[in-house]
């Protein structure tokens, strides 16, 4: 802190007399200062000392003087208020509070000669008394409030003639300690902002204390006792009035005390405080000295400070580098005289006008050194700990490096100016002076030259990070300059004091501030010389999206792909990342051509008339092709081509018709197409949009060597329905298979049999499709002939096995029956397509299945008429029937009962039927069996009904009912427990298949070694009978038994073989089949003979009619048995068989 005169002025009277200053009071503006001296009031100009008038009005000595914001008085009056007291009062002070009270309450301190303080409201009325220790000993001389209004609370800063300073808040309470003078003050006065105080008094100076009363240094010294003094409003201005009348006006210039080390920037603040700030993170710390604070240094993890009588060091807590935590490490308890104080991690370097003094921690001089000339410059420039380096800076222009390690200097260079500032770069290699005139100039430290200068320079600083880049400012400018490239600009007011990365350290008055600058311009300088490298190093400094880009643009076409891959890495751009990636990998690959890599960097950029023509001197027309077909530009491509090779003008013009595709033109494609002989392309759009007139007028073009587009062409009629079209281009190409496929697609299945018919080879391409069909639309009884024929015997039979099935569930069971019969049939044509020897079990379970399905055919032929008379009202078939039917179905169920059978259903009809047909016996039988067997509810009260009523009749069957034997003519009962086959002979019963009577017909065999075309031969042969004798009795007699016989026939058995062939033992257990041979078969007559032609490997089965008048027929089919005049009923009904649906117009 210095304080620098600005006027003097002495005050006397008229007579020569000085007149002491009692007290001085400034206009709330600073304009004016109005001072007491004597009796009178003079007011002076602030800025030049000048007298602008005197003020009389008092006839006695004017003691105090104050200035009311709203002026005590104004150039208008002619006199001044008065007012009185009842005692002496020796000084006042008013004041605004701000904190407690509203804006218009004042409170009045006044300090009395008895050593009170008494505080006062504005109506005078006293709120607080504040006694000071000494009474009336110790006059209060001055007082004054504290202006800030920063404070929470209204302070009272009192001064007595007992040598003491105090502070007290507005409740009287004292605020710290009283603070000793040593002399006795006469005026206490604060700066407007309350941070420090002006006292004068007995030691004739005026003092500047902190506003805690920590005394800082001397504001003037004086002749005389200084009476009052005041502090101009806003400024650094004091003024000091003195008993001999000398009016003196101060400026107080206070000097910035700091420290600089990269990051980290300390500096004093309130005079007696450190504040350590993080220029990066924004952190601060403050560090309370309670002394005045003459020197501040910063190294590192170091930080010393240096107060009146001591030096502080202080070290960080950790090594962190963001901590701000510090600790006092030494304190080295001496006075030292010094202009610069440097602090190393071992040592602190006093500087004192030419001498240098290296001291330790502990206060022990280890080094001197005396320079030639005045020290003006001072800096440490790093090094090991205890062997610091430093840079210094003479008067006489001299530069020296000290290692404090070392007692000798060494002398850098030597210039003609003084030096002011001074900074070295970050590999000391290059020196950077400011010098007396404010000339920046940079030297080669090795080579000793001067490598360039710039004017208006008041400081320096290299980038820490970046060799070649250094800013200096003055008048106004930041200027950055980057090797030897022009200076750039910008405005910035204040000091360098630091340049790392993009950030510059800027002083300006009190503040520091670090100033984010982005390194654009020097970017931009190095790429104008194509010094890539040396231009992202730049870059990485700090700067914008943009100058990235350009960086990375930049570098890309100067091919140094590394550079450019780096910075559009920071841009994030992937596009032009693949691209160098894919330069790097054909440059790995052999390729060499730069100029087909900058072609390739110019088509991504959108140069493509650049890229076209560097391509095509590369030698790779190709591309230049490719690029402009890709960008739809047609027309550049056409004008690239001229009159080239003709593939490329097709290939250009399959380009653009594969652009108009994709731009929805598809007729204009699809023409290009054609045009470029691109036929497949063309027929796939026409044939997509549907044009069908189109797309034949090209089927029929082309020729049918074409085969894909031909095929093309067919697939799409197909698609759009147009099956003629389709026809017609299949026939053109030949293709019958696919003509075939297009027939049965479409279920044109006329035409498809047609074309079976000439080419049988595609016989299962259609009759399984057609079969498929059938059974998709229901007609599954086609859809099983035409599985049949197309040799599919599987599907068939599970076509045949669902039909049956479902006509079971669904009580159809006359379907049932006839798909059972057609399953048995099937099962016969499956065994002899069956070839292999290995298959022979195979062809036993066929036979197996052939015999169940026809067992299963019969029965559900039979149970159908069962279920219509059980479940429909009215039936159809005669009482006999149904007794017949009953019964036949009853000795099939004895062992087991198939699907959908009901058993409870035949015993009702059987006992219904029997009722009334006279057969009791049979009918009690049966309703005793229902007995046993769950009964359905509705059919419950007629069995019960039945039950009873039958017992009301006799225990007997109608012998007219009781069937007969017609090989060995025994009567059987109704109810047979071997089943349909007779009790004596075991002959099988022969039935008819519509009303189930026993028909005459027995079966015979033939000898062995008699074939079955043999035996039909032999039986056609027909030898003509004898004429019969008149039939007569003839007695029989035997060693058991007599017996007469009406003997109607030949004497000789032989004469008719057949019926000598029907005995055999009796009472035989097993059946003895008939057999004939050939004699018999030539005696027979073919109109009593009945044969079942059987396929192989069914062997035939022969009947011969014991009554040939009665009139049997056999169905040529299923070889069924009717009564002629049923079957030819049944007939004319159905015009089928009832049996096998066989139609009557059918050939055998």
């Amino acid at each position: 802190m210095r304080a620098v005169p600005t006027w003097i002025d002495k005050v006397h009277d008229r007579d020569k007399v000085e007149q002491c200053i009692y007290d001085l009071a400034f206009k709330p503006d600073g304009s004016q200062l109005i001072v007491a001296a004597g009796n009178r009031v003079l007011v002076y100009d602030t800025s030049d000392g000048t007298l602008i008038q005197p003020l009389k009005g008092h006839k006695d000595i004017v003691y105090c003087v104050a200035y009311a914001k709203d002026g005590l008085w104004s150039p208008e009056q002619k006199s001044v208020s008065k007012h009185k007291v009842s005692s002496k009062i020796t000084c006042c002070g008013c004041c605004d509070c701000v904190f407690e009270w509203t804006n218009d309450g004042q409170y009045l301190a006044l300090g009395m000669m008895n050593g009170v303080v008494s505080i006062r409201n504005k109506n005078g009325e006293e709120k607080v008394k504040i006694e000071r220790p000494g009474g009336s000993s110790s006059p209060i001389w001055s007082i004054a409030w504290n202006p800030s209004k920063d404070d929470h609370n209204d302070i009272l800063a009192v001064a007595d003639w007992g040598q003491r300073l105090s502070f007290y808040q507005l409740s009287g309470k004292q605020i710290g300690k009283d603070r000793a003078l040593n002399y006795d003050p006469c005026c206490v006065s604060y700066f407007s902002k309350g941070e420090y105080i002006v006292m004068g008094g007995s030691d004739r100076q005026a003092s500047l204390y902190t506003k805690d009363g920590v005394r800082l240094g001397t504001v003037g010294e004086q002749s005389s006792w200084v009476w009052t003094c005041r502090v101009k409003p806003d400024s650094n201005y004091v003024v000091l009035g003195c008993q001999d009348g000398t009016i003196a006006f101060y400026q107080l210039i206070f000097s910035t005390v700091h420290g600089l080390y990269k990051d980290r920037y300390a500096y004093r603040d309130s005079m007696t405080d450190v504040i350590v700030q993080h220029l990066i993170t924004e952190q601060k710390v403050r560090i309370k000295c309670r002394e005045l604070v003459k020197k501040i240094a910063i190294y590192r993890n170091r930080l010393a400070i240096q107060l009146p009588e001591k030096i502080l060091i202080y070290e960080l807590y950790s090594d962190d580098l963001s901590d701000m935590h510090y600790r006092v490490k030494e304190k080295i308890c001496r006075r030292f005289e010094c202009n610069l104080l440097v602090v190393c991690s071992q040592h602190i370097i006093l500087c004192q006008e030419k001498r240098l003094q290296c001291l330790s921690f502990n206060s022990v001089k280890e080094r001197e050194w005396l320079m030639e000339s005045l020290i003006r410059y001072i800096k440490v420039i790093g090094g090991p700990p205890g062997r610091e380096g430093l840079l210094v800076g003479l008067k006489n222009g001299a530069i020296l490096k000290i290692f404090v390690d070392n007692p000798f200097a060494i002398t850098l260079l030597k210039q003609s100016t003084s030096v002011r500032c001074l900074d070295m770069s970050a590999s000391r290699n290059k020196l950077a002076v400011v010098d007396e005139h404010s000339t920046c100039l940079v030297y080669d430290i090795r080579t000793k030259e001067l490598l360039f200068q710039e004017p208006n320079a008041n400081s320096v600083a290299w980038n820490t990070q970046c060799e070649d880049m250094l800013c200096f400012s003055g008048s106004g400018y930041l200027n950055i300059k980057a090797s030897n490239f022009p200076v750039h600009q910008q405005k910035l007011q204040g000091f360098v004091v630091g340049y790392n990365g993009s950030k510059i350290f800027c002083l300006h008055v009190y503040s520091m501030s670090a100033v984010e600058v982005p390194q654009s311009a020097p970017m931009y300088q190095y790429l104008e010389r194509k010094m890539f490298r040396e231009a992202y190093q730049i870059a990485c400094l700090g700067v914008t999206e943009n100058d990235w880009r350009d960086l990375a643009m930049e570098a890309l076409e100067g091919l140094d792909f590394d550079t450019a891959k780096k910075a559009f890495v920071r841009v994030r751009d992937l596009r032009y990342l693949e691209l160098i990636s894919n330069i790097e990998d054909r440059k790995k690959r052999g390729e060499s051509n730069n100029e087909l890599f900058l072609a390739d960097v110019f088509a991504y950029q959108g140069k493509f008339h650049e890229a076209a023509k560097l391509y095509k001197r590369a030698g790779c027309d190709s591309r230049a092709l490719t690029m402009y077909t890709d960008l739809r530009m047609f027309d550049f491509a056409k004008d690239f081509l001229g009159s080239a090779d003709p593939k490329d003008t097709k290939m250009l013009i399959t380009k653009q018709a594969d652009w108009a595709r994709n731009i929805n033109e598809p007729r204009a494609a699809a023409e290009m197409y054609l045009s470029a002989g691109e036929h497949l392309k063309a027929i796939d759009i026409i044939g997509d949009h549907g044009w069908v007139d189109m797309l034949i007028d090209i089927a029929r073009k082309l020729d049918k060597a074409e085969r894909e587009p031909l095929a093309k062409c067919a697939g799409h009629f197909k698609r759009l329905k147009h099956h003629g079209y389709a026809a017609e281009i299949y026939s053109k190409m030949g293709d019958l298979r696919s003509l075939v496929q297009l027939h049965v697609e479409a279920c044109h299945w006329d035409e498809a049999f047609e074309l079976v018919e000439k080419h049988p080879q595609f016989k299962n391409d259609v009759y399984v499709p057609y079969a498929q069909w059938l059974a998709e639309n229901d007609r599954f009884e086609e859809a099983q002939k035409a599985f049949h024929k197309a040799g599919w015997q599987d599907e068939a039979v599970k076509v045949l096995e669902q039909l049956t099935h479902n006509a079971v569930v669904e009580s159809r069971f006359n379907d049932a029956a006839y798909y059972y019969w057609m399953l048995s049939m099937q099962c016969l044509d499956i065994r002899s397509f069956i070839c292999l020897p290995d298959n022979e079990n195979k062809k036993d379970d066929m036979l197996k299945m052939f015999h169940r399905f026809q067992h299963l055919a019969e029965l559900y032929h039979v149970y159908h008429s069962i279920q219509r008379y059980t479940d429909e009202p009215f039936s159809s078939h005669l009482p006999e029937t149904l007794f017949n039917i009953s019964r036949f179905l009853l000795h099939n169920l004895t062992k087991e009962v198939p699907l959908g059978i009901s058993k409870v259903n035949t015993l009702y009809t059987l006992a219904k039927q029997s009722k009334a047909l006279g057969a009791f016996k049979l009918a009690r039988h049966t309703y005793e069996k229902l007995q046993g067997l769950r009964v359905p509810a509705r059919f419950q009260e007629s069995i019960e009904l039945g039950s009873l009523t039958v017992r009301s009749k006799p225990f007997h069957d109608n012998e007219d009912l009781v069937p007969m034997c017609y090989r060995c003519s025994t009567n059987n009962p109704l109810l047979n427990n071997q089943g349909n086959v007779c009790i004596n002979c075991r002959q099988p019963f022969i039935f008819s298949a519509s009303s189930y009577e026993v028909l005459p017909l027995v079966e015979f065999y033939l000898e062995k070694g008699i074939t079955d075309e043999e035996a039909v031969s032999l039986i056609d042969l027909e030898v003509p009978r004898t004429e019969r004798r008149a039939a007569r009795w003839q007695e029989m007699n035997s060693s058991e038994s007599q017996s007469l016989r009406l003997d109607d026939s030949v004497d000789d058995p032989e004469e008719d073989p057949f019926m000598a062939k029907l005995s055999f033992e009796q009472g035989g257990s097993e059946f003895v089949p008939v057999v004939v041979s050939r004699a018999v078969l030539r005696s027979m007559s073919r109109r009593d003979v009945l044969i079942k032609r059987w396929p192989k490997p069914l062997s035939w089965q022969y009947y011969r009619s014991l009554l040939p008048d009665v009139s049997i027929t056999m169905c040529p089919s299923c070889f069924q048995m009717f009564h002629s005049e049923d079957y030819e009923l049944l007939v004319l009904q159905h015009n089928s068989c009832p049996y096998c649906r066989r139609p009557i117009d059918e050939p055998n």
